[in-house]
């Protein structure tokens, strides 16, 4: 199955659009638990309420080199699990620079892949992500709407009768302009801004809504029905801290699964009826 048959799979099969988030901070650990113990356990325990899992890379990437290969394990883990994966990497370059980047987490080894991208250096810079997904059944999802407070600085600036963030979303459905039902193109758009999202759910109709910012950032489920089309699909809903840290003690798993499956219900408890 190719990323997004694998997403609607486990959707269906598990009834959650809940997708959890991996930030690893080994100071946040209990003494003796390892980045790899923690990421393994999280998943392995939150994985009956996880319709995907998004690795952010700087997390690893901090690590250093022993990082990047819990990483690696990580993915592989996933894969055996069959829980999609988004590669939260936020990528975007210039020509070949942005091929680099989209061989290295959405071709190869790590095809079939979703990954996080930035739109910012100009609508070129996102044709190689969204070739290698076309052709490799992953899928990307550009950065429209972000949850952080600055956002407005940029993506709400005026270009004459639309924002930076519309301008961006006409991209995206521009590449779905000849798709039937949902395109590989995504979008990730705030939780944080939830009076907007029946706007951004009429200007994306083929595109999944990767929905950051419940929990640590404030968002609440109940929130977020306007994400979603009438038949509940066409969002997911992230949460990296408020699950991977709602313990910091041994018990880490274990209250990680009880935090998941609790938000995977208010989840499901606030799609169209």
């Amino acid at each position: 199955m190719n990323f997004l048959e694998a997403l609607l799979d486990r959707i269906e099969r598990l009834g959650t659009r809940l997708c959890i988030g991996l930030d690893p901070r080994p100071e946040w650990h209990p003494p003796g638990v390892d980045l790899w113990t923690h990421c393994r356990d999280v998943l392995e325990a939150c994985a009956p309420y996880a319709c995907a899992v998004k690795p952010q890379l700087a997390f690893f990437e901090a690590q250093g080199l022993g990082g990047l290969e819990v990483l690696y394990r990580v993915l592989d883990l996933a894969r055996e699990m069959e829980i999609p994966v988004i590669v939260d990497g936020k990528r975007g370059d210039i020509g070949s620079t942005a091929e680099a980047y989209a061989r290295a987490w959405l071709r190869g080894p790590r095809a079939g892949s979703a990954l996080t991208v930035h739109p910012y250096l100009g609508r070129d810079s996102l044709d190689p992500f969204v070739a290698a997904a076309r052709e490799e059944g992953g899928a990307i999802f550009c950065l429209v709407r972000t949850s952080n407070p600055g956002a407005d600085d940029l993506q709400a600036r005026d270009l004459g009768g639309r924002t930076v963030a519309e301008e961006v979303a006409g991209w995206i459905a521009d590449y779905h302009a000849e798709v039937v039902g949902y395109g590989p193109v995504g979008a990730v758009i705030g939780a944080t801004r939830p009076a907007e999202l029946s706007d951004w759910r009429s200007r994306l109709p083929k595109s999944w809504l990767l929905l950051p910012g419940v929990g640590a950032q404030g968002a609440r489920p109940k929130d977020l029905t306007p994400a979603f089309d009438r038949r509940g699909m066409g969002a997911i809903v992230a949460a990296s801290r408020a699950v991977e840290y709602a313990s910091r003690e041994r018990d880490f798993a274990i209250v990680a699964a009880q935090t998941a499956r609790a938000l995977a219900r208010d989840i499901q408890d606030a799609l169209p009826r």
